[in-house]
């Protein structure tokens, strides 16, 4: 059988006998009979709860459009024209800003924004990049239910009408990527994202892919939604080749849970644990570092066996993603100190990639994992407590050293994309 990995922009394959498979873990793949534009369009001129956007902005002078930044494989340059036109209609003399929600990510390039918008909407359009690090850009809004002091960009607070898009995939501990994640974490503060990424909040058992309403994570991310008076969203899924398979606008919340019931349907999978999981993240961009691979990995810990190894490909073309990530990880004596370390800081004590860390060293307490990577040197990646492979074919022949050659495999072409239940 041949398994074939997302690895960058590109695939890596190797060959296996049948019967080691358990499993091939993938979303459903959507019934689409529109364009990508004319799904858009259709979510713009029938929006979830909410007046369209065009009447929503007859009467207001400042608008922004938070935007996904260069981590997320957002198809931008379809929606941000349309939300410009959908505005425009309505008010053809806002002042609009598209304010760039990249959290604690470092900021896109001019490459990079190109890419993403095209050189028309870059050209013409006001472009900010959020920076949760310069005081002077945020202002505080209260508390959050967790206690975290809510801060948020102060263009986005004071604007007369407040515009997110986003798209809609599981996510390891929001329970859904999309929707109020345009605020929390993309446009707030520095300290607001470390208390609502806190030890205290992430081993919540319900903090992971599939949950909402007993989350703790997402509670916080809605109320600050709510708080920021976000108005309107325009969120997106996406199929397996990352083209917009459907579009929900609407009603913040409302919009937001519509998308997440839809991409439900395809995203769940029935568990399927094994002696040796093979995961990604699908590709770029979500595995262009190390730091997001980590959310492939938890998929896959969640269908691995005790014991089990990890195989987790990622073409890592950023390397590791972040100093501190690595120095956490690098830095203990083993991954059950390391996790013992996290667990015991306060939230108001969080340090930068201090949630990323902490998920990796429980999948490192229970498991092996072989990172299969052509752009991180094994010296490095020994120093975080794995094993490291150049080829997907290296790291399986390894893989069964450790568990056997009876050993049985579950492979998930894209962790991101799946939700796995009993």
């Amino acid at each position: 059988m041949l398994i074939k990995i997302p690895y960058d922009t590109s695939y890596l394959t190797t060959e296996c006998n049948e019967r080691n498979i358990v499993a091939v873990l993938e979303p459903g793949e959507p019934n689409v009979d529109k364009t990508p534009e004319e799904l858009v369009i259709s979510a713009l001129e029938r929006p979830i709860g909410s007046s369209r956007l065009a009447d929503l902005a007859k009467d207001k002078q400042k608008i922004v459009i938070i935007s996904s930044d260069h981590t997320r494989p957002m198809p931008s340059r379809i929606t941000i024209p349309l939300l410009l036109q959908e505005i425009r209609r309505g008010n053809p003399e806002a002042d609009i800003t598209i304010l760039i929600a990249t959290g604690l990510h470092r900021p896109p390039n001019s490459a990079e924004l190109i890419n993403r918008y095209g050189k028309e909407v870059v050209s013409k359009e006001k472009i900010v990049i959020h920076d949760a690090d310069n005081q002077n850009s945020l202002i505080a809004l209260g508390k959050l239910p967790s206690g975290a002091t809510l801060l948020i960009n102060r263009l986005a607070a004071e604007a007369d009408l407040l515009v997110a898009e986003g798209f809609i995939e599981p996510h390891f501990f929001a329970g859904y990527s999309g929707g109020r994640k345009s605020i929390l974490p993309g446009i707030a503060g520095r300290e607001t994202i470390y208390y609502n990424h806190s030890a205290l909040l992430i081993k919540q058992k319900t903090s992971r892919a599939g949950f909402l309403d007993t989350n703790k994570i997402n509670r916080d991310m809605e109320y600050a939604a709510q708080t920021a008076k976000l108005a309107f969203i325009l969120n997106v899924c996406l199929d397996s080749n990352k083209n917009i398979c459907a579009a929900f606008a609407g009603e913040p919340v409302a919009a937001h849970r519509a998308g997440c019931e839809y991409l439900r349907e395809l995203a769940s999978v029935k568990r399927a644990p094994a002696d040796i999981v093979i995961v990604s993240n699908g590709g770029y961009p979500l595995d262009q570092n190390l730091y997001q691979a980590v959310k492939g990995m938890s998929t896959a810990a969640d269908n691995a066996k005790p014991g089990a190894v990890i195989i987790c490909v990622a073409g890592c073309v950023d390397g590791i993603g972040s100093r501190n990530f690595f120095e956490l990880t690098a830095g203990a004596e083993s991954p059950e100190k390391l996790l013992k370390k996290i667990l015991d800081t306060p939230p108001l004590e969080t340090v930068m990639d201090q949630w990323q860390v902490q998920i990796l060293a429980e999948i490192l307490c229970k498991h092996k994992v072989i990172l299969v990577s052509r752009n991180i040197d094994s010296e490095t990646v020994s120093a975080m407590h794995m094993e490291h492979a150049l080829t997907l074919e290296g790291a399986l022949q390894r893989a069964f050293e450790l568990k056997g050659k009876d050993a049985k495999i579950t492979v998930i072409p894209n962790g991101v994309s799946i939700i796995t239940e009993d």
